[in-house]
């Protein structure tokens, strides 16, 4: 199998996990779906395709990386010179980004955002990770605040 074909499957499985995070009913079922189908096994792939390219089990599809070298340059020679790296870093970013998107969605359920403010934070976040998890932290402050037992002092 291709690391083109890695690519898409990767693709495939966190698309599907965003959807049904999105538009399905948060049911236990739903959510073991997303962990398990999803974010599991884009961890899996991750585990498997890291570790065979550090061993050399696994052709990355370009020259072997020097592993030394923590750098920007040294980082870009590791891991993205070549496609098994750059699928193997894109598979990471996609495993925990729905990660973060699956504990917005329970934190959001919890403080009582409607489906419609989640959306947009759900969909940035499925985009650009860090950028929807930002703006979900300053979302959720006044809210978790409002929830805080207020101590008699």
């Amino acid at each position: 199998m291709g690391w083109d074909t890695v690519f898409s499957i990767t693709n495939i499985l966190a698309l599907g996990g965003w959807l049904l995070l999105i538009f399905a009913p948060r049911k236990p079922l739903v959510f073991s779906a997303i962990t398990y189908v999803g974010v599991g096994l884009l961890c899996l792939i991750y585990v498997i395709g890291f570790a065979g390219l550090l061993a050399g089990f696994i052709d990355g599809g370009g020259p072997s990386p020097p592993l030394t070298d923590y750098s920007v340059a040294g980082l870009q020679a590791a891991m993205f010179a070549n496609p098994g790296g750059t699928v193997i870093g894109w598979t990471h970013y996609l495993a925990f980004d729905l990660f973060i998107g699956m504990w917005i969605a329970r934190d959001a359920d919890a403080k009582g955002f409607s489906r419609i403010w989640q959306a947009p934070v759900l969909f940035l976040t499925f985009m650009a990770g860090p950028l929807g998890l930002l703006i979900w932290l300053t979302l959720r402050e006044p809210a978790a605040r409002r929830a805080q037992p207020r101590s008699k002092a």
